[in-house]
């Protein structure tokens, strides 16, 4: 079962109006995707379409064949230690009866209707608290723990360690969310992450965003099955996660969007973290800040550690090999006929024979998935809110290539 658990409704800000549980259901089954958060459910609106569409069998919510948890992701904004701190954490819960009595906390802290992610004057300590009290089945993720601006180890607005920002509550904290601009190798550096258990998630905000990350599960869980496979970090159950390549992710390389300045670590160290053309302090992304923090070198595997493979996401694959954008509609007619040919997303991605698909596809586009397999790309990273640009066929023609490992 592949499940994507961090996603946007249409009540987000900067979010698809196509994000509707009938559309994203639809995605889902395309894409092969068993197993999606809800997101939103703290907005009004959005929790009386999650009642209305999906129905409770088997300790899951389901609609259509695709099973639903109930997840929202709040922003945290506070002082603490002298220092303003903005914090995204995912909130899953077990039933709506439950999530009717989260809301009615969290409400009380800022505007739920405003937007799908609220923003809320809370310490993330003292909500993990007021959470466990309501229930002890509501368990809480620490959103893509890198990101700069929102997130538990953001450089501008976060923490060194867990324990800074969650204090004795720290231990109840038994999973994390590593993001699109990191993967599990860059969080391994860290030996006080190894016990908890890394999740992948595409936090999309359109229906063909879903999946771009995820997390790869070895039978159908519900709700207490996943809690008990993520607290327990059980890799007889958890097998991988996908992974968008780190380096695609808008905030992996350090650098200065307005002046189009992208950055190593390394350079950015030996420029003091300041903008070469404009001498202004720029962004340190997720890279730099996994450095900093590091108790082991690069390439360090954990005992417990469970794999990832890297993958492109198949529209981006044919955008690429047909020379065209990926928005355009004979990007999405061939996507979706061969995800009806060949089963969904993932089976192209990761298991049908590139002979299958030279018989039935463009060659180029066979060749896109062949190399994407390897791990044959060549990537500009992505820096200061600018998405990476990830390459596939530049290589195909001229060798060396820059190769990565799928796990």
């Amino acid at each position: 079962m592949i499940a994507d658990l961090h996603i946007h409704s249409r009540f987000s800000r900067a979010t698809s109006q196509e994000m509707t549980i009938p559309r994203i259901t639809e995605y889902a089954k395309l894409k092969g995707i068993g197993m999606v958060g809800t997101g939103d459910f703290t907005h009004p609106e959005w929790l009386k379409e999650l009642k209305e569409y999906l129905q409770f069998k088997d300790g899951v919510y389901e609609y259509a064949g695709v099973k639903f948890v109930l997840t929202t992701e709040v922003n945290n904004i506070y002082t603490k230690n002298g220092k303003l701190r903005r914090i995204h954490n995912i909130i899953f819960a077990p039933d709506f009866s439950t999530v009717e009595r989260i809301n009615e906390y969290l409400a009380r802290y800022g505007k739920l209707e405003i937007d799908g992610r609220p923003t809320l004057s809370l310490p993330a300590d003292e909500m993990l608290k007021a959470l466990i009290d309501i229930s002890a089945d509501i368990f809480l993720v620490p959103s893509h723990i890198w990101t700069p601006w929102f997130s538990l180890f953001g450089s501008n607005s976060g923490f060194d360690t867990i324990e800074e920002c969650f204090g004795p509550l720290s231990e109840k904290i038994f999973a994390l969310e590593t993001g699109l601009s990191s993967d599990p190798a860059m969080n391994w550096r860290l030996s006080a992450l190894d016990r908890h258990t890394l999740i992948s998630n595409s936090d999309a905000h359109s229906p063909n965003r879903l999946g771009r990350e995820a997390n790869v599960f070895a039978g159908d869980l519900d709700y207490y099955g996943l809690m008990s496979v993520l607290k327990n970090k059980d890799r007889t159950k958890f097998l991988y996660t996908i992974e968008f390549y780190p380096e695609e992710g808008k905030y992996h390389y350090d650098g200065h969007r307005r002046c189009q300045v992208r950055l190593s670590p390394k350079e950015a160290r030996m420029n003091n973290n300041l903008c070469p053309i404009c001498s202004k302090t720029i962004t340190v992304g997720v890279l730099h800040r996994v450095e900093i923090l590091a108790d082991r070198p690069e390439g360090f595997v954990p005992e417990n550690s469970i794999p990832y493979r890297n993958l492109i996401p198949l529209e981006e694959i044919i955008a690429e090999a047909l020379g065209i954008g990926r928005e355009s509609v004979a990007v999405k007619n061939e996507y979706i006929r061969l995800c009806k040919m060949f089963g969904s997303e993932f089976e192209i991605l990761l298991n049908t024979p590139i002979e299958d698909l030279r018989n039935n596809t463009h060659e180029r586009i066979a060749l896109g998935i062949d190399l994407a397999r390897k791990g044959k790309v060549i990537i500009n990273p992505g820096y200061d809110g600018e998405f990476g640009i990830i390459k596939l066929f530049e290589q195909a023609q001229s060798e060396p290539t820059a190769q990565l490992g799928l796990f």
